[in-house]
């Protein structure tokens, strides 16, 4: 995902459903929604807080298989259950106290603004009423559509209702890869373009008849998932139902549990982070914390690790300080309810939302920095602001300092609790308040100022450039605070209110040392920050005579964590491309390209590698960008000075298991990145 939340504008054509299964009737596709994205995620960035629910054939073990009881929704591969064994659950799921309202009203109570449940989870088994599959909900003792009661139900309560649909399926005979313990089980006459048609058809069913609100894909990360595939459920979704969101991991790009995309290809509404809260909130992106009560998705009967509602409010407040939603999860037992210790939490945590609720709902991130006593989030009021300080813990002295806050103050109190206005006082660059009578024994109990204007913090400008060497003249952007200017100094003098005042991009010719600082009511009131930059000479060109179209490639098979020294082994192949992609969707696999790479321009050039293990990539023998290592789709960047002409080249790349992807992009500084053009990849006979 880029740094905003974006929709693809590519149309793809759908996958066809698998024809050996029971089919539907498809509709024809909604037209194109004339929502912006902003109006697209304008209940769910009001909303801020969810639940998760992950229920299904996997609670009826309740996490014990043979001697070991630590297992949850997983337990399938986890415990190594044979397909036709763990087929054995569907005629044992009977959740005879299941009670849609009862659900709803406890997600409803807790304040939580929607729900998110498992349609269908990595085993494939779906918890609706599916034409596409005997393996579903509607073939069990139950036989209801569970999907169908908490939709009405959520409505019912006023808890939007979302779906989570795995990607993944143990159970379909046409997915790919198999479990690497399923040793019995062939995948001969297995067809993965039939079973995205399954999955094409699954989600439409759910889509169409539940009319989720977010669509929450997982399961991604496997070596036949594709960024391709991703971009075509992604539009499918899209053209089925425009207004519906969908996360980032329906693509591949997911950078691991911290959940944010890693490639500016990459799409979905909001990133992921999994079972951990960002240090900072990134502004412009939309992302969610999804978070179980204790060690488990799924019910386990023997994990009592729970949270506490403390910590659990806690959480609550921070993400929604940094921006981002929280998604908490419960795992209901097999009966169809809630563990005891989770409602006993959901009832705890709903009496603090009931007081506090409007210092979470509709917020923004907070505009200071760290603050030790607590966190801020704040709302807009016409022209001025009301910040909502979060006290987790009462200073010894009762004074909360803003630190570099320059509004005037406008009033202080309690949002809940004893009605009495507070004192505010400014103590140079900082406001303090001073608090009187603070509630006692509150998870977090939260003070109101209100402010004049938008947030004026004294943070110091950002210096803002393409590259830190340059070629050709250079453009410079200073980014401030608001109610704050910017005033620079080129020659390494420091600057102040007498220097010139930045009002439009600065043009550099040649190397110097910017300096900045953020000047109000005419006094420098931030720190000076600077910023060196460098006029280079670029790498002369080659002479690539009798250079032919493409690159040479080496594929090698072997088992790394890093890359080897592809000079000391023999390839097993050799041949000649005319782009840098993965070889093959295989594990335990290496490429190297060499070759030479044209340029147009004397510029500083920005490479991007993407890859799904390790890679890297030199020019003229340097090494531009170091992407090595066991990891997911991970993108990173170099730059180098290069004059016209050709380039020696050099891109190596290996995969160890899982998910195999390699790319790289190019362009002068300051210009859209795009994939090397096969014209500009050449190589010597």
């Amino acid at each position: 995902m880029n740094r905003a939340s974006i929709a693809v504008l590519i149309v793809l054509a759908a996958c066809h459903a698998d024809p050996g299964v029971k089919s539907s009737t498809k509709p024809e596709p909604s037209a194109q929604s004339p929502l912006t994205q902003d109006e697209r995620m304008a209940w769910w960035r009001e909303a801020r807080f969810g639940m998760f629910i992950h229920w299904g054939l996997y609670a009826i073990p309740a996490g014990k298989w043979g001697e070991r009881t630590n297992h949850g929704e997983w337990i399938r591969t986890t415990a190594q259950i044979p397909l036709e064994e763990y087929a054995k659950f569907q005629p044992q799921f009977n959740p005879t106290a299941f009670d849609a309202d009862a659900w709803a009203r406890l997600a409803a109570d807790a304040g939580m603004k929607y729900l998110v449940i498992t349609s269908k989870h990595h085993d494939g088994f779906a918890l609706f009423d599916s034409k596409l599959t005997e393996w579903d909900v509607m073939n069990t003792p139950f036989g209801r559509d569970v999907m169908k009661e908490l939709s009405e139900a959520c409505e019912r309560h006023g808890v939007k209702f979302c779906t989570y649909h795995s990607i993944m399926d143990w159970q379909h005979p046409d997915y790919l890869p198999r479990r690497d313990w399923e040793k019995t089980r062939s995948s001969e006459g297995a067809d993965f373009q039939r079973f995205r048609g399954y999955l094409h058809g699954q989600v439409e069913e759910v889509v169409r008849n539940y009319k989720p609100h977010v669509m929450w894909f997982d399961g991604e990360w496997e070596s036949t998932w594709t960024h391709d595939f991703g971009v075509e459920l992604f539009e499918h979704c899209r053209k089925l139902a425009p207004a519906m969101l969908v996360n980032n991991r329906v693509d591949v790009h997911r950078g691991g549990m911290a959940g944010f995309s890693q490639s500016s290809e990459a799409v979905g509404d909001f990133g992921t982070p999994e079972q951990e809260i960002p240090a900072t909130g990134l502004p412009g992106v939309d992302w969610e914390t999804c978070m179980t009560m204790n060690g488990n998705w799924g019910y386990n009967a023997y994990d009592t690790n729970w949270k506490s509602s403390r910590e659990m409010v806690r959480m609550l407040v921070d993400v929604a300080s940094k921006g981002g939603n929280y998604l908490l999860n419960i795992g209901p037992r097999a009966d169809g309810t809630f563990p005891p210790e989770a409602v006993e939490r959901l009832k705890d945590i709903g009496a603090w939302t009931k007081r506090y609720g409007a210092a979470i709902y509709g917020t923004q991130a907070s505009p200071l920095d760290a603050l030790t006593w607590g966190r801020c989030t704040f709302k807009r009021q016409g022209d001025d602001t009301l910040l909502f300080l979060h006290v987790f813990d009462t200073p010894t002295n009762g004074e909360l300092v803003l630190a570099g806050l320059g509004n005037e103050p406008l009033s202080a109190g309690y949002l809940s609790g004893p009605r009495i206005a507070l004192p505010v006082e400014r103590r140079g660059s900082d406001l303090v308040v001073k608090l009187l009578s603070a509630p006692q024994g509150e998870h977090a109990y939260v003070v109101t100022l209100g402010l004049k204007g938008a947030p004026i913090v004294y943070r110091a400008p950002r210096i803002e450039a393409a590259s830190e060497i340059f070629v050709r003249p250079l453009k410079i952007e200073l980014s401030v605070g608001a109610g704050l200017t910017a005033h620079y100094t080129l020659d390494g003098s420091t600057p102040d209110e007498r220097s010139p005042q930045y009002t439009a991009p600065i043009e550099l010719l040649g190397s110097g040392l910017l300096r900045a600082v953020g000047v109000h009511a005419g006094k420098p009131v931030t720190t000076v920050v600077e910023r060196a930059f460098t006029r280079v000479e670029p790498t002369p060109a080659l002479d690539a005579t009798g250079a032919a179209p493409g690159l040479r490639r080496e594929v090698f098979s072997g088992d790394w964590e890093r890359l080897p020294d592809f000079g000391a082994l023999a390839p097993r192949s050799v041949d000649v491309v005319d782009t840098i992609a993965v070889p093959a969707r295989e594990e335990r696999v290496g490429a190297r390209f060499s070759g030479l790479i044209s340029v147009d321009h004397d510029d500083v050039f920005e490479f991007a590698l993407t890859s799904d293990d390790g890679s890297r990539v030199w020019i003229d023998g340097a090494l531009v960008v170091d992407n090595d290592g066991l990891h997911g789709t991970v993108e990173a960047r170099g730059r180098v000075a290069l004059a016209a002409g050709a380039h020696a080249l050099r891109v190596e790349w290996f995969n160890r298991t899982g998910g195999a992807e390699l790319g790289l992009k190019a362009s002068r500084i300051g210009r859209p990145l795009e994939s090397v053009a096969a014209r500009a990849l050449l190589h010597l006979p």
